[in-house]
């Protein structure tokens, strides 16, 4: 078991081991990557890289605190679901209602996983760092592809 302290060196040493494997990436797209994160420009849609003891995960999370503007914008995802799930073999997994551990906030979840991987485990984090550099450009390209009608859609939603 960690401390919170080791806890937290932990995390920066997975971060900083990542922002390394970016930039020394063969391809120039990832190199010089800025991730969307926050910087969506739709209110209450980011984006999250997320990795615990059983998983890693690229996801765009709906966080908007009035629950009814949060489904409407899950529902106009939803039906984009064909092209918010292209180049994903397997499709993207859509989540309705999340709990996060960190604020107990109410969420929902598009996401893509990598199972069986630990954060506790230095040997997995290549196997992550590929993943997330693999994986976090589609789903941010697929979510700009439809970002503009969101928006339009979510103008159009009233409360």
């Amino acid at each position: 078991m960690y401390t919170k302290e080791e806890l937290k060196e932990l995390k920066l040493k997975f971060w900083a081991g990542f922002k390394a494997f970016v930039q020394n990436h063969p391809n120039p797209e990832i190199k010089r990557k800025r991730w969307l994160l926050n910087d969506t420009g739709v209110s209450g849609v980011a984006f999250r890289f997320d990795f615990d003891r059983e998983n890693a995960c690229v996801m765009i999370e709906l966080q908007h605190k009035n629950e009814a503007r949060r489904l409407r914008t899950f529902e106009i995802l939803e039906q984009y679901k064909v092209v918010m799930e292209e180049g994903f073999q397997d499709g993207l997994n859509w989540e309705f209602y999340h709990k996060r551990d960190d604020n107990r906030q109410e969420v929902c979840r598009i996401y893509h996983s990598l199972e069986n991987v630990d954060f506790h485990q230095p040997n997995h984090w290549p196997e992550v760092y590929v993943f997330f550099a693999e994986n976090m450009p589609k789903l941010e390209e697929n979510f700009l592809m439809v970002k503009e009608v969101l928006k339009e859609e979510l103008r159009k939603f009233t409360i």
